[in-house]
């Protein structure tokens, strides 16, 4: 009898595990008074002038803030292929976490192949400006943007709505984190919570910015010096600690290997200046992005780094009338050394941070349960 019970046992399907949405926030985050969840980094207790640029640069938290509950929401809505169309793309099908939240292709492909390349994610959270040509300011516009558009996810808001509430796991996970049925509204605040809580701070250069005199090796320190020195200039457009400025600038990129040379933020405006512009990325887990550039023309980072270490415009698309940004420099030929180009390379590669990688969900609110 005993035998036939731990049989049935056995032989019965398991129980599908209940996904809960977390109550604590993720870690290098406390949580406030108000129930939300503040990042916390030595960064913030140190005393500079705006846009610094030092060793210890000031750099206040993200004032946006949300609850663990909608920054793990988040996270489900992230990696599940519901809020496409077809249901067969993902925020993380572009945005790959084994990618650098990139996809490792020139150009992004959704529903069709794009124009321009997919963005890392890391630090995104601070951005004053999103998507190559800033037209958005905030997560949650920008959320909408590849979600709605034809070309990459394909999804309407009634479809997206309508997803969501047929899904029983996510109806009861949104009145969790906000107390509401789904709807596209505070879809796009959940998966803006989730994106806010991806950090990436906690490097070797950022051990040693913080007074460990051991965390860069000598060729790391003196590509350190030359990426901050007059005669290579990347730090006034990629400034610590986050290695940007989130502003648009024009620096004559290539057109891309079909020819087609990207107007960039010139699309959205009469200004002359604003032709070939783009938002200066992040260099935090730049190893981890390749191709480089808005639409992958650069291959390798020392092709990039050739590239600036040039004269200026000598790339840029013929026909285009491009105000070069005065930052590259408007001298014939090389300026940096081949010992300079590998050191500026070496100290990129220290920019390396993942430790705050978020897990992938195991199972999604929207997959069938037992």
């Amino acid at each position: 009898m005993r035998a036939w019970l731990l049989f049935l046992i056995l032989a019965a399907p398991a129980m599908a595990e209940e996904i809960t949405l977390s109550d604590t926030c993720p870690p290098s985050f406390q949580m406030l008074v108000d129930g939300t969840c503040e990042l916390v980094t030595l960064y913030q207790f140190y005393d500079s002038p705006p846009q610094h640029g030092g060793l210890r640069a000031r750099l206040d938290p993200p004032a946006r803030r949300y609850t663990p509950q909608q920054i793990d929401l988040g996270r489900y809505l992230f990696f599940d292929p519901i809020l496409s169309d077809g249901g067969d793309l993902s925020c993380a099908s572009c945005h790959d976490p084994a990618q650098g939240f990139s996809d490792g292709k020139k150009r992004g492909i959704g529903a069709v192949e794009l124009d321009r390349s997919t963005p890392t994610l890391w630090n995104v959270g601070f951005a004053q400006s999103l998507m190559w040509d800033g037209r958005t300011e905030t997560l949650e516009a920008q959320a909408l943007l590849p979600l709605l558009n034809p070309d990459e996810m394909a999804a309407t808001v009634e479809g997206v709505e309508t997803a969501l509430n047929a899904a029983p796991g996510y109806v009861a996970l949104f009145q969790i984190a906000f107390g509401a049925a789904p709807n596209i509204a505070n879809t796009v605040i959940a998966l803006a919570a989730f994106q806010s809580s991806l950090i990436s701070l906690n490097s070797r250069y950022d051990r040693y910015a913080h007074g460990d005199a051991t965390a860069l090796n000598p060729q790391e320190i003196r590509g350190m010096n030359a990426f901050r020195g007059f005669v290579a200039r990347c730090s006034q457009c990629h400034i610590p600690p986050l290695f940007t400025d989130f502003e648009l600038a024009v620096v004559g990129a290539p057109a891309d290997e079909r020819g087609f040379a990207d107007p960039g933020a010139g699309a959205l405006s009469d200004d002359p200046a604003r032709l070939g512009a783009f938002k200066t990325p992040t260099l935090r887990n730049i190893t981890r992005t390749a191709p480089y550039f808005h639409a992958g023309q650069f291959d390798t980072l020392k092709g990039v780094v050739d590239f600036y270490n040039n004269t200026a415009g000598h790339a840029a698309p013929k026909g285009q009338d491009l105000r070069i940004h005065w930052h590259v420099h408007m001298t014939n030929g090389p300026k940096l050394s081949t010992a300079t180009v590998a050191d500026i390379i070496a100290f990129l590669a220290a920019l390396e941070d993942e430790n705050l990688m978020p897990e992938r969900p195991a199972v999604l609110p929207s997959e069938p349960r037992p």
